[in-house]
């Protein structure tokens, strides 16, 4: 009896032990999945007339995003975005100031315009195509090598490099380039792109330290015999 107990509990310890080499993936992903979904959620509980509920999603994603009204996404609207000329004429907010910019992230839509999802859409972008990116290295994993660092600067960091820099230095307190706003579509796919390349370098270098890290746990009847 005493013998199937400690090979129960050796079982269990094997199991616990083995877990982060088996499943962190999973962990990951469902993370980066959840957290590029769940601001959708946010606009679908201001339409359901649940706004306390809403300001538990808006809130938290001000402390990891700037969450700006004008470079957001809005559902129940008449558009799913508005640039920023638009978004100050229609929501009464001049963001050339401090305040205008605070109050922009504060902003979280009216029946008028929509209500805004709670991450922007760059970020969305980056973190939905880490996410879908993990699901197809899941299917490929064990033969995937990590993508080289050249590729990786070259589609992930430049596109979102130039497109995000040249931004925020042609606007104040910089203006150092003729003013430019990015669009929606352009943070789309320069987050697609950074989320896609950050993937497939990162995930399969995970893959190798994890199991060069985790050590192998013998078999549970080893430990019974000893």
């Amino acid at each position: 009896m005493s013998a199937h107990r400690n090979l129960g509990a050796a079982s269990r310890l094997d199991r616990l032990a083995q877990w982060p080499q088996r499943h962190w993936l999973a962990a990951l992903v469902g993370f980066l999945l959840a957290y590029a979904l769940l601001p959708f959620a946010a606009p679908l509980l201001m339409q359901a007339g649940a706004p306390e509920l809403a300001q538990l999603i808006y809130a938290p994603y001000k402390f990891t995003c700037h969450t700006f009204g004008f470079r957001s996404f809005y559902l129940f609207g008449p558009a799913l975005a508005y640039d920023r000329p638009t978004f100050e004429q229609l929501s009464g907010i001049n963001t050339a100031t401090a305040q205008g910019l605070l109050a922009a992230r504060d902003f979280i839509g009216n029946a008028r315009m929509g209500y805004k999802v709670a991450l922007c859409q760059r970020d969305i972008a980056i973190y939905l195509a880490m996410g879908l990116n993990g699901l197809a290295y899941s299917a490929v994993r064990g033969r995937a090598r990590p993508l080289p660092w050249t590729l990786f600067v070259l589609i992930g960091v430049l596109p979102i490099g130039v497109d995000g820099l040249s931004q925020l230095l042609s606007q104040p307190p910089f203006a150092l380039l003729p003013y430019r706003e990015s669009t929606w579509l352009l943070r789309l796919i320069t987050g697609g792109l950074f989320g896609t390349s950050v993937a497939w370098l990162v995930f399969p270098l995970l893959d190798g330290f994890v199991s060069e890290t985790v050590p192998a746990i013998p078999h549970p009847q080893s430990w019974v015999k000893e």
